[in-house]
């Protein structure tokens, strides 16, 4: 009896420290922080890549996001999006300005001061948030100053609620001012200078972050990095919404349906110039698009092709030309260079469609010109021999076929012949002399 007892006593003091320790265990996990990477402008696509990782962190389990940002800045309302995601994440959302040389200008000033803790690498800067937005034409100084004033008090609620700097942050809005790394921590900007992700993560431990349910303490120490990659549709989607690619993709696409107007049956280009449309009017919606560039550069189209219709001595080439350039330079209508064409790739680009353009013209035109070797036209000019004697009335034998044959003097049998002129099946000839007269 005091075997058995002695037996269910040990039974159950394992299976207490067994648990004990599992239950140790689940406390000693170590914490594990998500990574993603963000170096592009501030589109559409980027604040649902942003805002996306947030909500995957806070399904797998994850203890914080980590942001490393290098953008020049982008849309006013992408980047509203992003605050609003993270200002809302049920997670601590770290904005880490990485790595040296990086830099968080215009939209990404906001994205950085409304996260949970802001960092920033030695060699990085920060600042020039004046506002962009997204609209059609360009504004008069009084939008523009109701704009700027809007940004100055949505920047200023977020800068109060995280407990920065919100003078210099309003000082970015107005004036553009951009400070360095360390001159940040030093306005009270950030949270942190920090060489690496390592050095982050043990600033950061023990730091109380206050999210949506209630205050936190972060902890760090000896936290696992799960750095994650942008899939492949969303980075299909952020890159066709620079500027530069939606451009290229525009005249691209205008450039392979013109071809098949020009040439139809091709097939081919025509394709691959229907679907770089589609991909730029994505792209397009995303961005400050002025239409009165897209209509100037289809009215350059509608010149090219009627160059080929209208005989202009080339003037509506040089007009398409000219409509192109200039609606290449009003398409996108921001004061912002990360939501411009830049010149690098506009004026390649151009040159490289304009010579396109001229050279498919130059092809139709040559074409139309050329002398036609089939149907009624295609006889004239063509040589045989008679077969008989013509006069009114006789045959000739040319290119492989029998005609019948007339002529305004007689032409004697065996005689080299030339088509004049086809009258319905029966064609004018005239005798072929020689230099000799013969």
């Amino acid at each position: 009896m005091n075997k058995k007892i002695r037996s269910v006593i040990l039974f159950f003091t394992t299976l207490s420290l067994v648990l004990l320790a599992g239950e140790l265990r689940a406390q000693a996990k170590n914490p594990v922080f998500d990574v993603i990477t963000v170096s592009a402008t501030i589109t559409p696509p980027i604040a649902e890549y942003i805002n996306q990782s947030i909500d995957a962190s806070v399904k797998e389990g994850a203890d914080g996001l980590i942001i490393l940002l290098d953008t020049p800045g982008g849309l006013d309302l992408a980047m509203r999006d992003i605050a609003k995601g993270i200002l809302n994440s049920p997670v601590p959302v770290a904005v880490y300005v990485h790595p040296s040389g990086a830099r968080a200008a215009s939209a990404g000033v906001i994205i950085t001061i409304s996260s949970h803790i802001a960092a920033m690498t030695p060699g990085t800067n920060i600042g020039a948030a004046h506002p962009v937005g997204l609209g059609i034409g360009s504004m008069d100084k009084t939008m523009m100053k109701k704009v700027e004033n809007d940004a100055v008090a949505y920047v200023r609620g977020i800068a109060d609620k995280r407990g920065r700097n919100a003078d210099w942050v309003e000082k970015s809005v107005r004036k553009s001012e951009s400070i360095t790394a360390e001159e940040a921590l030093k306005l009270k900007v950030i949270d942190f200078v920090a060489p690496d992700l390592n050095s982050l993560l043990e600033q950061m431990h023990n730091r109380e972050v206050a999210l949506v349910s209630g205050k936190k303490i972060v902890k760090t120490k000896d936290a696992i990095i799960n750095k994650k990659k942008m899939g492949t549709r969303q980075r299909i989607l952020a890159t066709i919404s620079d500027p530069n690619i939606a451009y290229i993709l525009l005249l691209i696409g205008l450039a392979g349906l013109y071809f098949e107007l020009a040439h139809p049956g091709v097939i081919f280009p025509g394709v691959i110039g229907g679907i770089s449309l589609i991909l730029a009017f994505f792209a397009l919606q995303t961005l400050p698009v002025n239409y009165a560039g897209i209509l100037l550069i289809l009215f350059g189209i509608i010149l090219f092709i009627a160059e080929i219709k209208v005989i202009s001595h080339g003037l509506l080439t040089v007009g398409g030309i000219v409509s192109l350039v200039l609606g290449s330079l009003l398409l996108f209508d921001s004061p912002d260079p990360a939501l411009r064409v830049s010149w690098s790739v506009m004026i390649p680009t151009l040159t490289f469609i304009s010579l396109f353009f001229v050279g498919v013209i130059a092809l139709v035109l040559k074409a139309q010109l050329r002398k036609r070797r089939t149907g009624k036209e295609g006889m004239v000019g063509q040589e045989g021999k008679a077969v008989t004697n013509v006069f009114e009335s006789g045959k000739v034998f040319i290119k492989g076929e029998y005609w019948n044959a007339s002529s305004d003097q007689l032409v004697n049998k065996g005689s080299r012949i030339r088509v004049v002129k086809v009258e319905g099946l029966t064609i004018k000839i005239e005798e072929i002399q020689d230099k000799y007269g013969g």
